[in-house]
């Protein structure tokens, strides 16, 4: 499940649950190559985080330089 998708349930008060493989990396990747194969909807969430990421990075970016400025005032 997409972090958007889960983040606006969780605020809206729903119970988020999510599965979370680790160990290993050599034990892990036959699983998430194995998820990936099965779930083809998967490269367009992955564009859709991403885009998601760098919007956030950018908006991090832009508020540090706001309270920076503010500092200088």
């Amino acid at each position: 499940m997409s972090d958007h998708i889960s983040f606006n349930l969780a605020k809206a008060g729903y119970n988020v649950c999510k599965y979370v493989p680790y160990g290993p990396v050599k034990s892990v990747l036959p699983y998430l190559f194995r998820r990936a194969s099965e779930n083809t909807s998967i490269s367009g969430q992955m564009g859709r985080e991403l885009s998601l990421i760098i919007q956030e990075r950018k908006r991090r970016k832009v508020s540090k330089e706001i309270k920076e400025n503010q500092v200088k005032i």
